[in-house]
């Protein structure tokens, strides 16, 4: 469970979230919508830990993580899977060898890393890939190797920022099928991502922020999209900065 409590979050003296409240259930499917500036990206860099907080708290699981020392958040981060559009690869390493450093780093034994990397590409349709570079793969195929990174530590939530910005259509679905089995899984979800036709064939939670505030909250259904959009006074949904 996440609660976002009246938090308030500042760059210089630019106020980007202003009197935040939202919570999120276990298992739940969210989509973050808003034009660029609306403050998505800050709620999700928020829940990471990785900005400060002007006010507010946001509790997950019970506990505050605005109060985490350095050691519990970088614990903390570990449990949550992160994707970025520009969630860079690494460059000199394989497909494999991407996937296994996120477990190397935690002093896992190579037989325990071993399988949990298979799994984990096999999860992302990205098994027969593994001793490719990022080089040579597509921009879905990077993608794809980015979530299984995420997904390596078994996070219970998993949230993705952007993560089909740079794909075409159907390569953007894929992704999209793959965060919606996930969810399916009981591992909880929160998706930022410009594509309105993505959010739109959603059957899911939307949550609308306009200027720092939340102005909806909503099930999706194509009749309460064009509400939502009304209410917004926007003429597209744009999500993620």
């Amino acid at each position: 469970m996440i609660y976002f409590q009246d938090v308030s979050v500042n760059y210089g003296k630019q106020p980007v979230l202003l009197n935040f409240n939202l919570e999120i259930g276990g298992q739940e499917f969210v989509s973050i919508v808003g034009h660029s500036g609306a403050g998505k990206s800050t709620l999700i860099k928020a829940l990471i830990g990785a900005v400060p907080l002007f006010q507010g708290a946001i509790q997950v699981d019970g506990y505050d993580i605005t109060k985490f020392d350095f050691e519990t958040l970088q614990e903390y981060r570990r449990k949550i899977g992160v994707v970025f559009q520009d969630y860079k690869l690494l460059e000199k390493k394989t497909v494999y060898e991407n996937v296994a450093f996120a477990l190397e780093v935690c002093g896992l034994k190579e037989e325990d890393i071993r399988e949990r990397v298979y799994e984990v590409l096999g999860k992302v349709g990205m098994l027969e890939h593994t001793n490719r570079f990022p080089h040579e793969l597509a921009g879905g195929e990077i993608q794809r190797v980015a979530i299984a990174r995420a997904l390596v530590h078994y996070p219970k939530l998993f949230i993705a920022d952007e993560p089909t910005g740079n794909l075409d259509y159907w390569k953007a679905r894929e992704i999209l099928a793959i965060l919606t089995e996930l969810n399916a899984g009981g591992v909880t979800v929160i998706l930022a991502t410009h594509n309105r036709e993505l959010v739109d064939e959603l059957n899911q939670r939307v949550v609308t922020l306009k200027d720092g505030r939340l102005i909806s909250d909503k099930q999706n259904s194509g009749y309460e999209l064009d509400l939502l959009r009304e209410a917004a006074g926007e003429v597209e949904i744009i999500i993620g900065e």
